[in-house]
């Protein structure tokens, strides 16, 4: 067998990681909902620490600076926008539980 080039490799692990992802969300049950949310948000707060760092550390000189700033922006940003949707859905999940108050 010949050497495997390693960006097919890593492009093999990306796509079954896609699909290995997919189907855990998919089957999680409704009660674990909120608790996986708030581990995602977790996660997110960390991509959002390392974007930062990326964004600001590298020095726009070099001949990959653009890319390193514009790649550490974007992780900012979705990553944001992540924590603040995982925020919202959660929100919406624990009001399903809260007792109704009758109408008077």
């Amino acid at each position: 067998m010949e050497h495997v080039d390693p960006t097919v490799f890593r492009l093999a692990i990306f796509v079954l990681a896609i699909f290995v992802g997919y189907y855990v969300v998919w089957s999680v049950t409704p009660a674990l909902h909120t608790p996986l949310m708030a581990v995602t948000n977790a996660i997110s707060s960390v991509i959002v620490v390392g974007g930062l760092i990326a964004a600001a550390a590298v020095s726009g000189d070099g001949p990959g600076g653009w890319v390193a700033k514009g790649a550490g922006i974007a992780a900012v940003t979705l990553a944001s926008v992540n924590i603040f949707g995982g925020f919202m859905v959660t929100r919406r999940m624990l009001a399903m539980y809260r007792k109704k108050e009758k109408p008077q």
